[in-house]
């Protein structure tokens, strides 16, 4: 049985090799590279080596190699297709049981086409001695050397209206397929045919973690009327979800890993005016407000992330938005004040890499960025200042995964208003009917909605691996018994999707059924193979016994499991019910309603959409 090639991109896209190995083996920055001990031969020095920007291992000690799959391949004697579902159950990538496709072709496949003819019909615009000299002028004005010119892609779209869509049509590309994907614009008055939608604009390709092109943004060059955008970017489409991409991180995730922080900049220009002058660690949202999903994709290679927006009213706006989404995944953020009028790509341009680095040195916390602005507009001199001040620094205290930090946070709002720190906390821990209540957030207890939940975590949450939920509760059921009653209440070993967790799941369940006391010892005599090997591994790990709120650790495990496989079975009856009979479908609705009222039931807060609509459930156990 194979598995469709769209599916198996999709998990080698989204899966971190570093974070893969780092399960069955403990790996340290070394470099450009991590190193420990190779799980393969049973080393113990630190002769295995895994270089995440080629994403490959070696053992210099047993000379074993190899990439992403062949790694479970080498490590558990798995086949081929086994190693990807493997992969696959860490990632969120849900395979099917039975190869539905019987081709294993992409469904998305005429999308990739089109944007792949697209760019290159863009590119080859920009590049023609001709039709490109005015764009390529001022790509060279802005300081975007060749080299970044042609590694980003960068295009041109002529002024003429039909350009592309004639392009397209000799190549046999339909109207339907570049209209879907944005790349043609209906007429609003009748009359006409569809037209370009890019026009008379530098063309930047957007590509996913898999390096496949899937949607473009474009800016004008020449004088335009008042009406007509200064940028504008393809619609969302099936293969392009513009909250979860972000421009430049497939190129600048190896250097964002190397150093551990990243650089967010406005667009594309800062983007590649940066990139042309070295600085290769920057990333940008595409059009839009940092969101949620992007702060926790950025989280997977940065430690610590830099903010680098305007000074005025709305980059300040868009820096603590920003700020507070990447707090609640767990990053360090710092915010780098530029001068007025200044932005990354001026201050390159005016003095390269040095004169910017002195603003990136000189970045603060972004808590402090806040009370900088609150001090210079003088709230701190009044009672009635000090209280308003308070409510504008809660949102951002209450952003924050890290308990640590949060109390440090605490303790500053406390020692700068002169508010008792227990008051400030009983602000931050309100549920959302204090006057701290951050704008435009649920109102919803602290639980019942992802970001807010996420606020309470311990910190020894952030430390361990994202896609672990599984492996985190095994730990504990292997140190202490008394967590396998909460469990086997709530998990069945079908919930376990890897198999050596289920397998030692199974066996736990048995022996305490049995009324054995030995749980330790006689569970690894019990278990044969792999299975006992990764018990012993748990067992040994020192993070599970120091945890210092296990019970809050436990139960946010346990849930991160039972959301993901309930949302699964929710995105297979969505699927389901496209090509279901009128029979079928009451059935599969039937079934729709039971989830959905297990999803809103106490532990297992999840924002439901309608029948036909059924919100993903990527999120990785």
């Amino acid at each position: 049985m194979s598995i469709a090639d769209h599916l198996i991109e999709e998990v080698r896209a989204r899966a971190d090799l570093v974070e893969i190995i780092s399960e069955v083996t403990p790996l340290k920055r070394s470099g450009r590279t991590f190193r420990g001990a190779c799980p393969l031969h049973g080393g113990e020095g630190p002769n295995f080596s895994v270089d995440p920007n080629r994403n490959i291992f070696h053992c210099f000690t047993c000379g074993e190699g190899g990439d992403l799959f062949s790694f479970p391949m080498k490590h558990f004697g798995l086949g081929f297709l086994d190693a990807v579902r493997w992969v696959a159950a860490r990632v969120g990538v849900e395979i099917p049981e039975e190869d539905q496709g019987r081709g294993a072709e992409d469904p998305h496949a005429p999308l990739h086409q089109a944007n792949a003819f697209a760019a290159e019909w863009f590119r080859a615009r920009l590049l023609d001695p001709e039709i490109g000299l005015e764009a390529r002028g001022y790509l060279e004005g802005r300081g975007i050397t060749a080299e970044a010119s042609e590694r980003f892609g960068i295009g041109w779209a002529p002024a003429g209206w039909s350009g592309l869509s004639e392009a397209a049509a000799a190549h046999g590309l339909s109207r339907e397929l570049l209209l879907g994907l944005g790349l043609l614009k209906a007429p609003t008055k009748g009359g006409r045919e569809p037209y370009d939608a890019f026009r008379g604009r530098v063309v930047f390709p957007i590509v996913n973690q898999g390096g496949r092109v899937v949607a473009f943004g474009g800016r004008v060059i020449g004088s335009v009327e008042a009406h007509v955008p200064k940028y504008l970017n393809s619609p969302e489409s099936p293969v392009y979800h513009k909250g979860g991409l972000l421009y430049g991180l497939r190129w600048s995730r190896g250097p964002i890993r190397k150093g551990g922080t990243a650089l967010v900049v406005e667009g594309y220009m800062d983007y590649l005016s940066l990139a042309s002058n070295g600085i290769e660690s920057a990333v940008a949202p595409l059009g839009t407000a940092l969101t949620q999903e992007q702060a926790e994709l950025l989280a997977r290679y940065a430690s610590r992330v830099i903010l680098l927006y305007d000074s005025d009213t709305a980059g300040l706006k868009a820096t603590f938005r920003a700020g507070d989404e990447l707090l609640r995944a767990g990053v360090e953020v710092l915010v780098a004040t530029l001068p007025d009028g200044e932005d990354p790509d001026s201050l390159v341009r005016r003095g390269g890499s040095p004169l910017l680095s002195r603003y990136l040195d000189d970045a603060v916390d972004v808590l402090e960025r806040k009370i900088q602005i609150l001090e210079r507009r003088n709230f701190f001199a009044t009672i009635a200042g000090k209280r308003r001040a308070v409510d504008a620094l809660l949102p951002t205290v209450r952003a924050t995964a890290d308990e640590v930090l949060r109390g440090l946070y605490v303790d500053r709002i406390a020692g700068r208003t002169g508010v008792p720190a227990e008051t400030v906390a009983r602000e931050v821990e309100a549920d959302g009917q204090g006057r701290g209540q951050e704008p435009g957030r649920s109102t919803r207890p602290a639980g019942r909605h992802r970001p807010e939940r996420s606020r309470t975590l311990p910190i020894e949450r952030l430390q361990v691996p994202r896609l672990g939920a599984e492996r985190n509760v095994i730990m504990l059921l292997l140190r202490d018994e008394q967590w396998l009653e909460r469990a086997a209440e709530r998990l069945s070993p079908a919930d376990f999707h890897d198999p050596l967790y289920r397998e030692i799941y199974v066996e736990l369940l048995h022996r305490h059924a049995e009324g054995s006391h030995e749980h330790v010892a006689g569970l690894l005599e019990a278990l044969e193979g792999t299975a006992a090997e990764r018990a012993q591994e748990l067992l040994s790990d020192p993070e599970g016994s120091d945890l210092a709120h296990p019970d809050r650790f436990f139960e946010d495990n346990l849930q991160r499991i039972a959301e993901r496989n309930v949302g699964q079975r929710l995105d297979a009856i969505n699927r389901e019910l496209e090509t279901a009979d009128s029979v079928r479908q009451q059935e599969l609705l039937g079934e729709y309603r039971q989830l959905r009222t297990t999803m809103q039931g106490p532990g297992l807060g999840r924002k439901m959409s309608p029948p036909g609509m059924v919100e993903r459930s990527d999120g990785p156990a």
